[in-house]
């Protein structure tokens, strides 16, 4: 009974746990979906029995946290009452004793049934961080949709897009291909440009999760499509079948301290107790459905043949922010490695960013401005709500209007609302030039 294939000995907790269970359970075992209560009953009686084993037999344990987990999950077999860090269906993961009630997290995405107590998840969090900030690696977890692929249902391609079905990627070896068709899903899925090259990188410095929206069939099929060998996420997929939240994500399923973890994803509001980890991503919409979703009356990419710029894309942008901030974490706050919080890292990054700006706002939507406003004074800017000679910016959507005037008139950027959110998704200052306002004869 496989968790996973091939679990990495060198890996997060997660995986761990995936390599931990397929070695104490029956991996022989093929048994139909109508004995699957019996077999659960046998797979334990094997955790009892390899347990004793473990018990008369000196291991020599390795640094890695798997040799740490069997240790500790061992000694607490040893003592007189076994402290049931976890369960297995209805039985202790440690000790097989049946237990009257279920209690604490399930992390079904490491293992069917599997749930932890919140003394075992902090201790095993403390574990993987202690081994992965002195390996110099962080956590970062990747939303999958709009972020680093679009997906689109097959009988949703426009007639415009209609060309794609003859261009798709073979399945055979999808490390070459970047559009894949999935006639079993009847879908069609488009990675992102430069996603590949990101992974890789992005795995030298950070022990990585999915984490996604989608249900879990759909999660391990994107992950297959990401990561065919396995070397990223393995084990370490969560779908919103895994969550324990209805409509949200949380870290609370991840194996990685809150201060150690970065979030990619397209949707702030999926996020809503960990904002403060999140990097908001600039959304993929590849696929003309995709566009329709978020009210985008435009061409698709697919549409007018082309796509996102490999070299100055969206994926390769925010990869160069993971690295600074990577590099300010590791090599230049000072104390103990375990007592650093990158989300203050990512605070005081982002803060520089408009941090030489003073911006007025003329005639936003009244259900934008308050948004607008937020996310400029993260970036460092100052914002007012009368016209001072200190003002660099006014943000318009009309370049009619007395304050936009004013601003041509003393010289100052008179920029679209775009000119803002751009420097949020990319992390820099844009060219006001790009974001200028038209002149109209609006003296409104």
């Amino acid at each position: 009974m496989s968790v996973v294939t091939d679990s990495p000995v060198h890996s997060s907790g997660s995986d761990d746990f995936a390599a931990y269970l397929n070695e104490a359970l029956d991996e022989n075992s093929s048994s139909s979906s109508s004995d699957e209560e019996a077999e659960g009953k046998n797979e334990f009686e094997d955790v009892r029995n390899k347990r004793r084993k473990f018990e008369s037999t000196e291991e020599t344990e390795g640094s890695t946290s798997e040799g740490i987990v069997k240790h500790e999950l061992e000694s607490s077999v040893k003592v007189d009452v076994c402290t049931h860090p976890g369960s297995f269906g209805d039985m202790c993961i440690c000790c097989g004793q049946k237990l009257d009630e279920e209690s604490g997290v399930t992390f079904g995405y490491i293992h069917k049934g599997l749930r932890l107590h919140d003394e075992e998840i902090s201790r095993l969090r403390n574990t993987d961080m202690k081994k992965f900030l002195y390996s110099k690696k962080l956590y970062l977890v990747l939303d999958l949709d709009h972020t680093l692929l679009n997906t689109t249902i097959l009988s949703h391609l426009s007639p415009e897009e209609s060309h794609l079905r003859n261009e798709t990627d073979s399945l055979e070896d999808v490390s070459q291909g970047s559009l894949f068709k999935l006639e079993h899903m009847n879908m069609m899925t488009k990675l992102r440009p430069f996603v590949r090259t990101f992974l890789k990188e992005a795995s030298e410095m950070f022990e990585m999760y999915i984490y996604t929206m989608g249900d879990r069939p759909y999660a391990l099929e994107m992950a297959k499509l990401l990561d065919p060998q396995g070397k990223y996420f393995n084990a370490k997929v969560i779908s919103r079948d895994d969550g324990t939240q209805k409509h949200q994500k949380g870290l609370d399923i991840v194996f990685g301290q809150e201060s150690a973890v970065l979030i990619l994803d397209d949707t702030e509001h999926a996020w809503m107790n960990h904002k403060s980890n999140l990097i908001l991503m600039e959304r993929y919409h590849f696929f003309a459905s995709s566009c329709r979703q978020f009210g985008f009356n435009c061409k698709s990419l697919a549409e007018t043949k082309s796509d996102e710029n490999e070299i100055d894309g969206a994926l390769a942008k925010i990869l160069e922010v993971l690295k600074q901030i990577h590099s300010t974490f590791f090599d230049k706050l000072e104390g103990d490695l375990v007592d650093r919080d990158v989300r203050q890292v990512l605070s005081s990054l982002r803060g520089e960013i408009l941090s030489e700006c003073v911006i007025i706002f003329s005639r936003i939507n009244h259900d934008a401005l308050p948004t607008l406003q937020r996310v400029a004074q993260k970036m460092g800017a100052t914002c007012l709500t009368e016209l001072d000679p200190t003002v660099t910016h006014v943000v318009a959507t009309d370049a009619g209007t007395e304050k936009s005037r004013w601003a041509v008139r003393e010289k100052k950027f008179l920029v679209h609302p775009r000119w803002i959110e751009a420097a949020n998704y990319f992390w820099q200052k844009q060219p006001e030039e790009n974001f200028g306002l038209k002149k109209t004869t609006n003296n409104s």
